[in-house]
Formats: C-alpha cells, structure tokens, sequence
C-alpha cells in the first residue's frame, strides 16, 4: 500500500462494493470527506485505479479555485474525451428562458448516459467543494438520477472547521439513501511511526521517530513532504534531531505543505493560526509559565478570546478551532492544558510566512487586548517584547511593572528584557534616569561587571529628582568603585553634593556615607575620607548621620581603638534613633558587621535579615553585598562548612571579576578545614593576587591562602601570605584581629619554622590588641598561641586561659546546661583586672584548637590524663563540626601521647557508654537529676558528669533535645579511614 494509503482500506472496500452495486445497474454516489492533507486525492486515485482494474471506465475531474468562474468547468473535464463531447458542450450558453431538460445540463447529462451505455462508469471528482456552480448543481442532479444507472460517483470534499463558515456540501440537499458517506480521519501515531521507519529503512532512535510523528501531526501530506526534506538521513549513522525551523529543511517541502494547508483554509482562519504560533513562539517561558497567554486565568476561553482580537476573527468560532484542530492532532494540550502546536517544527512553519512587521502588529494587538481584560502584567509584557514599540503610557507602565515583579522573583534575566524594552518607549527623562540605574545595576550584576557602567552614567546625565540622582550616583560610585576607581566613584558622589543637593541634608550626609563605605576600596583615599569624617563628627555629628556615626564605631574596631562592649553599646544607641530613609541601610549593615566581630552572631543575623529586606536588589549599592559578606562571616565564625561551600559560585572565579570575593576567600578555609585541599588549591591557583589595586576582600583571601599554604606543609608560603596580608590591613588602619588575625597565624608558621622569637613576638602584639577588643574569640586565639609560643609551665596556663575563655563562649551561649551545667567552673578572663568580655555566641572554630593546644601542653608536662581529656573532647567538638583538618590534628596529637586507637565514632548517640545511655534516656523522660541519682543509687555529681559527657557527644544544650538525639539511629561520620586514634 503507498505511504498515503495507510488506514484507509475500509474505504476503499466501501468503493469495492459500490462499484459492484453500479455495475449490477444501481449507481450511487460514495462522498469522501476530510481534513486538508488526509490523503483524499491520493485515496481518490487509488479507487479509480481498483475500478479500472474491474472493467469500469473512469470519468476524472480535479476542481481548483482558478476555474470557479468558468461555468460547467468540472463536468467539461469529465466529459471532455469522449466522442460527442463538443456537440454536447456547445461553444455558447443557452439563449435566456431555455427549459433545463433543453439546454446545455440536459445534453451534458444525455452525453454521459450515452458514455454508460457502452460500459460501467466510475465519475471521480476531486475536491468538490472548489468545484464551480454550475457543476455543483448539475453532479447533484445527476446523483438523483444514477440509482439506476450503472454509474458510480466517488468525490471527495474537505471537511474542516474553519473560522469562517463554509458553504453548504454538495450532499445538502440529496437524501441520505443516495450517498454513502466516509469521512478520512489522520493517521494514528503507531501507523505513522511505521510510515517514518519505513521510509528511512532502517533502526532509528524511538524519541527521533516520536519528534517526526508530532511535527506530521498525523497528516500523511505533512508527513510525506517532513521525509522528503529529511530524505538526506537515510544514508547517515544515526539520524541528526529534528530541527525546531523550517530553515534548517530543504528542499522545503514541509513548509511548503504547511502554507498550502494554511491557503486552504481561507485567510480568517491563517491569521487564527498564525496568532496561535505567534503566542507559543517560545516554548521555554510557556513551561516555566503556564499561564503566561491567558494571564493566569482560564484557559480555553481565555485563549480563544485573545486569538480573536490578535486575528480579527469571530470569537464564537475560535473555542471550536482550537478543538477541532487538537483532534486533527495539529495542536495538543500544553502546560495546564493550553492548546499548542504538536510540534516546534510545525509552529514554526505557521509563522514562516508571516512577515516581522505583521506579527509585531499581531503582539501589539494581544498586548492591547490582555491590558483591557486585566492580565497580569508580566503577561503583557511579554506580547511588548516582540512587538514595535507602542508609543504610549500604558506600555512603559507595564514593562516596568513587570521588570518591578521580576527582580522580585530574583529573575533577573526577565528583568533585564522588560528594562530594556521600556527603553524603547517614550518617557520623561527623569523617570528614564530611574530605568537606566536600575538596568545600568542589573547588568553589572548578572552581564558583566563592566556592563552596567555606561548605563548609569547615562542616568547620572539626565536630570531628575534628588533622591532619585542620589540612588544612581550611589550604583555608578558602587560600580566604579568594584572595579578598582574608588576615586573616580567618590568624585562622582562628590560632584552631586556639590551641585545637586543644596537644601537637602538628609542626602548629603547619604552621599558622605557612601563615599566613606566606598573608599574601602583604595587605602590612601579612606584615610583621608575618615579623617574627615571624624573631625566632621567632632565638631558636629548631625552632620554626619547615624550611618556615618555607625560608619566611625567600625573604623575603631578595625583600628583597635574601641573595645566590643564599648562598641556594641553605641551601635545600639544609633540603631534607636531615626535613620534617613536612604542611610538605612548603610547603618544596618555596619551595625550587622560590628554585631558580628563582637560575637553577638544571631544579633547580627536579625540585622542583615532586617538590611537585606530593605534593600532592592536590582539596585546597585554598596551596603547590599556588605549585608550578604557579613552573613557569610556569620557562617563562617559558626563553622558552618556545608554552608559556606553550598554555593557553586564561592567555588570558582566569578566571570569578568579578576579580584576574589568574601565568600571565595571563607570558601577557601571551609574546603581546608573539611579536608579537601585538592579543591581549595585549584581554587587559591584560579586567581592572580598581583592585583593592581587593593581591598579588603584581596587582603581576606590572601589569609585564606595562608591557611591553605600552612595545612599542606609549606609554612613559608604562608608565612608570606600573611605577612603580605597584615602589610595591606595595617596600610588601611585595620590592626585589630577582629577581621584577619594574621599575626597569630604568622606566629604558627614562625614556630614551624623554628623562629620561637619572632613568633612571641606576634602573640604578644596580638593579645595586647585582643584585650582592648576584650571578646573570647580573638582573647581565647591570641593566648593559645601565646601559649604554645612561650612553652613551658607558663605556656599551660595560658592555653588553660584560652580554653576557660573560649568555654564560656561555647558552653555558656544557651543560658544554661544540664542543670545550671554541673561539675562545670566557667571562668571569666580578668586580662588584667578588667572585666570578662561578654561570650554569648559558639566559638567552636577557636575552643577546639585551644583544646589540641592545652592537650600538647599537657603531654609537654607529663599530664597525660588530663591531655587524652582535652584532646579527646576537641576530636568530639571537631567531629560534631565537620571539621576535619581540626580533628585530624587532635587524634595525631592523641596518638603522640600514646592514647589508644578508638574504635566508635566520637559524637552521636552511638558514641554513649551504656551509663551515659541510661542516665541520658531517663533524664529525657523528665526526671530531676537527683530524682536518676536515687533510682541508680549514684551520687548527684556522678549523675551530672555523665549528663555533661552525654550532652557534649550527642551536640545538645538542653534536657528538652535529649529525645530526638538519642533517636539518632548512628553516629556523625568520622574521619577517613586511618585518622581515628
């Protein structure tokens, strides 16, 4: 059977039959109806020849559009070869007022009763429906009288729902007894994948089959002509994917069969269809989302009312269009059931002819239509993108309101295409200004750290309002600043002060708060920009602000001026007072950095949370990244590993950013401390820290560099780093070690390095700086290596020091362990004879290497006992963290005083003894610690030890979280085989 035959032998036994019926002396007519490409002249052919075949003369017409006009035209094609034709046609019409059965129907009706007196007749017509009037009345007369005849009649007729109603069929007026009716339905998918298997004549991938099977959309023309242009695949390996465009065909006969069946439907329903294919043209954001056509409201309905306004067409015949054309397997229900195009292929042959003027005008229609039935605006927005611009006020509204919902999505690609659309449309020059900041601060955050900047300086040219000129005088400072002009950027911030701002204070005093967080970038310009600032602040400081007063409360912490206390109480005075509405932020997020330093951590959190959301992230500003490095130094001061590394982009340079961010530099350290050096030495090697320009997150990367050097045995490298590091930090003021404690990091490798001077030296420098800052972290880090840089009985008691400290911090954040924490003395650092510098935060990353410290100083002095205890409890704290390198190094140290291998995991509710276990099961069941001390006949202290034992392992501070960690079916995972000691 031919490829267009497929599926079709029930009609062609109907013509069989029929035939036989006619050549017995009763005629009929078979009415073949279909779809445009179902095969209706190919099965039309196909019958002729079967009738041939069985001795019957065929009498053939192919009616066409060009000879509508011509009367009698198709009858002259069925009558034209046999003898008499001429006579009975005659050359001329029929005089007015002749009786039918006289004039020229009645002879062409005689002519064929002459034809079927010689044999049987098979009359074929094909495409009826173009057939001309005259014929069309005369075959339907001729079907009265052929029952008794030896005459059948097969003709075909396209039967379509079409947005303009067609014309009566030529059965409308026959009585069903004299036509047998069979109406061509499209190939089913398995009879046309076996259509595309044959044709290429070998195995081909079943998804390459299912692609060509969806752009035929069971019609075997579009099949036939799709293997025709794919007809080169047949001599290759494996067939290439089916292409998305009609561009990547040829010869182009699939676009070719597209536009005929388009022709064929008439130029209402072509601009339905191509409106349809205008709406769907890119897949992609229909399936991110579903109901970007309809503006999230019905579908159907709301779709079919859109594809009319876009095509001009009736709306009550669109809703049947569309189902008619899913059953004919040209559409198919999309994401929430919106109908689409089978196939990319397909859409894009509907849209091949267009030309780009017709479908910008058809988007330019559906954007109008979504906006007066209320759609939502980043559906309207999306028809602006592929239309000309508008020219009106309603479609800048829109862009903007779309881009506005965008970014709150973080959707910052979508963003960018709607900003940048807006663009096209007329506006006033100040609200273009406010457009140009916030695309200029999009672009250089996700295009290109160049990008944005000619952006915002085009804002910064257009006039506008104050605060507004202030915003994008703050992106472009931010933007040049990242690049290395942080006095370009102040200059720039400058010039608006100058010449802009007169009689507005509130912004002037934004503005020096900018400039003065900006010249962090260059140190000689932020000496000068705080040593004005102070000297403003002295003599009056309303003048400066409370961001700018904040600003000056970090520059003494940094400088080891000012002690936490001192700090964190004028922070929070300033956080009491009003703040200008733009220095907000400023003030927040210095308040959130020093909150941090001072170990006031979930404080600090609450103010980057509060920070963040008030600031937009589609704007440029320098307070934004602060806030997000400062929740990264929250992690990192938590010892939160995992989180630290979970995103890739601290994993890798950032492309068009030469320099290291924050979060690369605390990624760094993460990845030595988890104990995966490969990966953090592939990350230090993917920069180049010969940068011509200075800052702070450089200076914090070369630390982490330094760590990284001195975890894999090359202490002179690191000693490097951190020296180079303290250089860069002390040319900028900063020498307290609340942001880079390089000395005692220099210290440890001079120790290494057998240099014991040079290194006391160090922790001598840094503990006098640690003391005036007066928090556990840097006093607790500063006299562990003191400690271990003096030796000795004195070296001990420093390292005794630092871990009291640090415990405090560790064990006293939650207000309290197991029954006011027994058998536990925390102690207070009198530094001095002044007063303990408040804990209330976990130092976990500095107690464990205080303990592996205070556990070497004890082996040192031939207190075993008390070493295995210390160190033992640092493998814990290590293990519960994640912390591998730390963990590592106190089994080592384990294993160096002669502690035995340890077979159970450290933490977790495995690593109980089975008193710990008991005591801690019936302490989670509520019961008092004397209540467990009489039903064990235990002394309450015993009781108590054990809780603080169990406490510790399991990483708990309190009785209520007994339950769910003794629930824990195993242990945290330990280290890699062969580091347990």
């Amino acid at each position: 059977m031919s490829v267009a035959l497929r599926e079709r032998r029930e009609e062609l036994e109907l013509v069989a039959a029929e035939a036989e019926r006619a050549r017995a002396g009763a005629g009929r007519l078979v009415l073949l109806r279909g779809a445009t490409g179902t095969g209706r002249t190919a099965l039309l052919e196909a019958a002729a020849e079967q009738a041939e075949a069985a001795g019957m003369r065929v009498l053939r017409a192919r009616c066409s559009p060009d000879h509508t006009s011509v009367p009698f035209g198709a009858v002259f094609q069925l009558l034209a070869h046999g003898p008499g034709f001429d006579s009975a046609a005659g050359e001329e019409p029929d005089p007015p007022g002749t009786p039918p059965h006289r004039g020229r129907p009645a002879r062409l009706w005689r002519l064929l009763r002459s034809y079927a007196d010689d044999v049987p007749l098979l009359v074929a017509v094909d495409d009826v429906h173009l057939a001309d009037e005259s014929s069309r009345r005369w075959l339907v007369e001729a079907v009265r009288r052929i029952d008794r005849l030896p005459v059948l009649m097969v003709v075909t007729e396209r039967s379509q729902y079409d947005i303009d109603p067609p014309a009566d069929g030529l059965v409308h007026a026959l009585s069903p007894a004299l036509v047998r009716t069979r109406t061509l339905a499209p190939l089913s998918a398995g009879s046309a994948a076996e259509l595309v298997r044959s044709a290429l004549g070998r195995p081909v991938p079943a998804e390459w089959v299912d692609d060509c099977v969806r752009a035929g959309a069971g019609s075997p023309l579009l099949l036939r002509a799709l293997l025709d242009d794919l007809g080169g695949t047949a001599t290759e390996d494996a067939p290439a994917a089916l292409p998305d465009n009609c561009a990547a065909l040829y010869p182009g006969s699939y676009a070719a069969a597209v536009s005929w069946w388009l022709d064929s439907a008439g130029p209402t329903t072509t601009e339905v269809a191509r409106a349809l294919a205008a709406l769907d043209d890119d897949e992609e954001d229909d399936e991110k989302d579903e109901d970007s056509a309809s503006g999230g409201g019905g579908h159907g309905d709301a779709d079919a009312g859109l594809l009319a306004r876009m095509a001009g067409a009736d709306p009550a015949r669109v809703p049947g269009w569309l189902t008619a054309m899913t059953g004919l397997g040209l559409l198919r229900p999309g994401p929430g059931g919106r109908p689409r195009y089978a196939h990319p292929l397909l859409r894009d042959a509907v849209l091949s002819s267009w030309s780009g003027a017709l479908r910008q005008a058809a988007h330019h229609r559906a954007a109008e239509a979504m906006v007066r039935r209320g759609d939502r605006a980043e559906a309207v927005a999306g028809q602006l993108l592929r239309s000309a611009p508008v020219g009106e006020a309603w479609a800048t509204g829109v862009l903007l309101d779309a881009a506005d919902l965008a970014v709150r999505d973080d959707r910052s690609d979508d963003a960018l295409a709607f900003l940048r659309r807006a663009l096209d449309e007329p506006m006033p020059d100040a609200r273009r200004s406010v457009v140009l900041t916030e695309l200029g601060s999009l672009e250089y955050a996700t295009v290109r750290s160049t990008a944005g900047i000619p952006r915002l300086a085009e804002a910064m040219r257009l006039p506008g309002l104050p605060r507004d000129r202030v915003r994008a005088a703050v992106a472009l400072g931010t933007a040049l600043a990242r690049q290395g002009e942080a006095r370009t950027a102040i200059d720039v911030l400058r010039g608006l002060e100058d010449e802009h701002l007169t009689g507005h204070p509130d912004l002037v005093r934004t503005v020096q708060t900018a400039s003065a967080l900006l010249s962090d970038h260059d140190p000689a310009t932020r000496r000068e920009v705080y040593r004005w600032l102070r000297e403003t602040a002295e003599r009056s400081p309303r003048l400066v602000g409370t961001a700018g007063q904040a600003l000056l409360v970090r520059y003494e912490s940094t400088a080891g001026l000012t002690s936490a206390a001192s700090a964190m109480r004028r922070i929070r005075a300033l956080l009491a007072q009003p703040a200008d509405p733009l220095a907000e932020g400023f003030l927040l997020g210095t308040a959130a950095a020093v909150a941090q330093w001072a170990d006031q951590l979930d404080e600090a959190e609450r103010l980057v949370r509060r920070g963040l959301a008030g600031q937009r992230p589609s704007l440029l500003h320098p307070m934004h990244l602060a806030l997000q490095n400062v929740r990264v130094d929250i992690a990192a001061a938590r010892g939160a590993y995992a989180e630290l590394l979970a995103d890739p982009g601290a994993l890798s340079p950032v492309a068009g950013r030469p320099d290291p961010a924050n979060a690369q530099a605390h990624a760094l350290i993460a990845l030595v401390e988890t104990g995966r050096t490969e990966e953090a030495t592939v990350l230090a090697d993917g920069f180049d820290l010969q940068n011509p320009y200075d800052s702070w997150e450089l200076n914090r990367f070369l630390y982490a560099r330094g760590v990284l050097r001195a975890a894999t045995g090359d202490p002179a490298g690191a000693l490097g780093d951190f020296l180079e590091c303290g250089r860069h930090q002390s040319a900028r003021d900063v020498v307290s070690p609340v942001v880079t404690p390089w000395r005692t990091a220099s210290a440890e490798c001079h120790l290494a390095l057998g240099r014991p001077r040079q290194a006391l030296a160090l922790a001598e420098e840094e503990l006098r700086l640690a003391t005036v800052w007066n928090t556990p972290r840097v006093l607790g880090r500063a006299l562990r290596v003191l400690g271990t840089a003096t030796g000795g009985r004195r070296g001990l008691e420093l390292t005794d020091r630092a871990v009291r400290i640090l415990r405090q911090g560790a064990d006293g954040a939650s207000g309290g362990t197991p029954e006011a924490t027994p058998g536990a003395t925390p102690e207070v650092a009198s530094n001095g004879g002044g007063t303990a510098a408040p804990g209330g935060e976990p130092v976990e990353t500095e107690l464990i290497p205080a303990l592996i410290a205070q556990g070497r100083r004890l082996t040192a002095v031939g207190e075993r006992a008390r070493a295995r205890e210390a160190l033992r409890e640092a493998a814990e704290r290590a293990e519960r963290l994640g912390a591998v390198r730390m963990r590592a190094s106190a089994e080592a140290a384990l294993r160096e005083g002669g502690a035995r291998r340890a077979a159970t995991a450290r933490t977790g509710s495995g690593s109980l003894t089975a008193s710990e276990r008991r005591i801690a099961e019936l302490a989670a069941q509520s019961r008092t610690n004397m209540e467990i001390a009489g039903l064990l006949h235990l002394a309450r202290r015993t009781v108590e030890t054990h809780l603080t034992s169990a406490y510790r392992k399991l990483g708990i501070r309190r009785r209520a979280e007994l339950g769910a960690a003794l629930t824990d079916t195993g242990s945290r995972s330990g280290p890699p085989e062969g580091t347990r000691a």
